[in-house]
């Protein structure tokens, strides 16, 4: 029997902790690991932005029209001078299948010669479509002034319009950009500092003491004490084999680290073009009240016809008459606790069915009335 009474107490017990740890789990924040790739990156190691200017060839009428272009035509003369073809100065072509285009590009970084990357073609003119056009070759050059890759193919453009006589028009997308996949052909090598010095720098994509220190607290323990040291919120030094080949299986090791990130600061993102609003999980509100309501002002102009009595010799005379209405909605008041959470605030204005420009009228309120714990952005 006693040992039957003990039984039961440590299943009990057993039963009791496996309520306090799910109680536990449930309470605390979900934070998921994530690699230290996906979190930092080089200093030094980077893409480089490509622009070039050149033509594009083969439209079906749809090019630029060259009385309005002339640096259209100058291109044109231009290319074929350097083929041995010479057009006098007083001829100016009117040519329809032609089409100045800026081509930007973005070379990424360890790109070598002979590595193709994407290129953009963009209309410079008043071309009305490139689609079936042909990007004659085009050095793209760095912000450097020196050339460091060659661009060439048929162009891939979504867009498309068709045009009717009496001057309709129906326009899908934009007809005036188009992509060459795989459209140059990388020509110069771009130096990067990934294997100088004996050590690299790391940088965090969002600055934050806590992430930095525990990447930090990280790579000291799985790659041994003082590999990596903080150096700001935003930047970490680690020591680095000297040797190319095992640094590269360093940073291998390196980048597939994981760590569990600092949750982001409070914030609370406002795009006033659309009226989306953003607001993280720790924005938090202190004890207010809120009231908010829209007055509506409704004019409406009936204009009346006073007709004269017969044989009166009058005149018909038409009197305009106003109508003002005033509506003011009526929206309940609602109070904030103190310590109120984003579900919380969330379940309020949605149940005062506030629309997306109230709340953003009720969120700037709060702000200047300092209850809401929390940065707002305006993008």
């Amino acid at each position: 029997m006693q040992t039957v009474m003990v039984t039961f107490n440590q299943a009990a017990r057993r039963a009791v902790l496996a309520v306090v740890v799910c109680v536990l789990s449930l309470a605390a924040p979900v934070v998921q690991a994530e690699r230290i790739k996906d979190l930092v990156s080089i200093a030094g190691v980077r893409s480089n932005q490509l622009v070039g200017y050149g033509i594009v060839v083969g439209l079906d009428g749809t090019g630029d029209q060259t009385s309005q272009t002339p640096f259209t035509v100058q291109s044109i003369k231009s290319m074929l001078a350097q083929f041995g073809v010479s057009i006098p100065a007083n001829i100016n072509p009117q040519l329809k299948n032609v089409a100045a285009v800026v081509v930007h590009a973005e070379l990424p970084p360890f790109g070598k010669p002979g590595q193709t990357i994407d290129i953009t073609v963009s209309s410079f003119g008043n071309a009305k479509s490139l689609r079936g056009g042909s990007l004659i070759m085009t050095p793209l050059k760095g912000a450097d002034g020196q050339v460091y890759a060659v661009a060439q193919g048929n162009l891939v453009v979504g867009g498309f319009g068709a045009e009717g006589k009496d001057g309709s028009r129906i326009t899908v997308n934009v007809p005036s950009v188009g992509r060459i996949p795989n459209g140059a052909t990388i020509e110069r090598i771009v130096p990067n500092a990934f294997a100088l010095g004996e050590s690299m720098i790391l940088n965090l994509h969002q600055p934050d003491f806590t992430t930095l220190s525990r990447i930090s607290n990280v790579i000291n323990d799985n790659l041994g004490r003082g590999t990596a040291s903080a150096m700001d919120a935003g930047s970490i030094q680690v020591s680095a084999p000297a040797d190319r080949a095992t640094r590269v299986a360093f940073m291998s090791v390196l980048e597939n680290l994981t760590v569990d990130p600092d949750e982001a600061p409070a914030r609370v993102i406002i795009n006033s073009r659309t009226g989306t609003v953003i607001i993280g999980r720790n924005v938090r509100l202190t004890a207010a009240a809120v009231s908010h309501g829209s007055l509506t002002v409704t004019i409406t102009e009936r204009p009346e016809i006073s007709q004269p009595r017969p044989l009166s010799k009058g005149e018909t005379v038409v009197a305009p008459v106003s109508k003002v209405e005033i509506e003011e909605e009526g929206r309940r008041m609602f109070k904030f606790d103190p310590g109120v959470s984003l579900d919380d605030l969330v379940r309020a204005v949605n149940q005062v069915g506030a629309a997306p420009g109230d709340i953003v009228a009720i969120l700037e309120a709060l702000k200047q009335a300092g209850a809401l714990r929390a940065q707002l952005v305006v993008i």
